[in-house]
């Protein structure tokens, strides 16, 4: 019997985890997996040692609050390591998380493999150094990750990115857009706000103040927030206040979103990524507190923040960070996708660029069996 053990947080994460679980399990039918995960990881057949959800926060000032339960999962983890002697560890982005648990469970000698590795090129690119010492092999998810591996001498596999499996058929536009209330026949504005509390808190209010200026300049606009799961209703208060919008909610339907807006307003992240999958041109933005970013900002080293203008190895959408993003700057550039029809074209023309630099379907599968290949099993069924 083959034991994983296996860590991720945030709700992407997890997503990931439970994909990769269930191609484990279809590969390896004996296969165990448990570790910190999530629901989508439980669902898939993981067993959750512990829970990442209120464990993950954006921001180098906002995880101070965080470090006890997480000293404490890192831990308990650490001791599963120690008695159960799994066959490996696998880690899924989360870098901060991870790497100090990596470390842990290699002085156990049990070898780790790097899933979805951190943003090395973007910050902090140090962490090489620990993940040539620590890593056994890094299974990366864009293209242009293999070569920075590859030059520093760490064993790497490009398996493609997962989310072009996961992205489901969101059904006909029309039909989604009045089951939740709105006309099929007005523009539509998708709106994310972030999966994470501090995120939404920092985000939300200036996206639902754009909203108005849009619908203000571009009369009839309809606006749906795409709501990710487990957060607190008082996060959404602020849609209380803007009477007269047309604006709904929708928990758990973010692909059925995208797929019906025009446009789309984004917090960074795979959120963007999401959106590309779909066409959908959009407004990308983030903000963190002020010292957070003062501090972090040191560390970047690239000049542009969302994933696909990275992949597209120029900027194809706009990004607003942190003081560039008011509600004016993200009313003028929304507007303009929604009133020029060249300009959304040439968007979703890069868009489709990005989508076929992404590895095509199957990326799960890739990495359950860049795994079980690793620790040296044999799959029990063919690939």
């Amino acid at each position: 019997m083959t034991r994983l053990l296996l860590s991720c947080g945030e709700p992407s994460g997890d997503l990931y985890a439970g994909a990769l679980t269930r191609e484990l399990r279809t590969l390896q039918p004996d296969l165990t997996i448990a570790g910190l995960g999530g629901p989508e990881f439980a669902t898939a057949g993981g067993t959750l040692i512990e829970d990442y959800r209120g464990l993950t926060v954006t921001g180098l000032t906002e995880v101070i609050g965080k470090l006890p339960k997480s000293a404490a999962t890192l831990r308990r983890l650490a001791g599963v390591a120690r008695d159960e002697r799994p066959d490996a560890l696998v880690v899924i982005d989360f870098p901060d998380f991870n790497l100090r648990l990596a470390r842990a469970v290699h002085r156990l000698g049990i070898p780790i493999i790097y899933y979805i590795s951190p943003q090395i090129w973007a910050w902090r690119p140090g962490r090489i150094a620990t993940i040539r010492r620590l890593v056994q092999r890094v299974l990366v998810i864009f293209p242009f990750e293999r070569a920075i591996y590859e030059d520093a001498g760490v064993p790497v596999e490009f398996v493609g990115h997962p989310l072009v499996d996961l992205i489901p058929d969101a059904g006909p536009r029309e039909a989604f857009l009045r089951r939740v209330g709105l006309d099929p026949q007005v523009k539509v504005v998708a709106v994310l706000p972030g999966s994470r509390p501090n995120e939404v808190r920092h985000i939300l209010p200036d996206l639902v103040a754009a909203c108005r200026l849009i619908a203000r300049r571009v009369p009839g606009t309809q606006f749906v927030i795409a709501r990710a799961p487990n957060l607190d209703n008082e996060l959404f208060a602020v849609l209380q206040q803007a009477s007269g919008l047309a604006a709904v909610i929708v928990e758990g339907e973010t692909d059925a979103v995208l797929a019906a807006a025009d446009v789309a307003l984004t917090a960074s992240g795979t959120a963007t990524v999401q959106t590309a999958l779909h066409d959908t041109p959009m407004v990308v933005v983030y903000r963190v507190s002020p010292i957070t970013y003062k501090l972090g900002r040191r560390l970047v080293r690239v000049d542009t923040f969302a994933m696909v203008n990275l992949i597209a190895g120029k900027r194809i959408v706009p990004e607003l960070i942190q003081d560039a993003f008011t509600p004016e700057t993200v009313a003028a550039e929304a507007i303009s996708m929604l009133t020029d029809p060249e300009r959304r074209d040439r968007i979703r023309a890069d868009l489709a660029h990005v989508r076929r630099q992404l590895g095509g379907s199957g990326a799960s599968r890739r990495a359950a069996e860049a795994i079980i290949a690793a620790v040296g099993v044999r799959p029990a069924t063919p690939a």
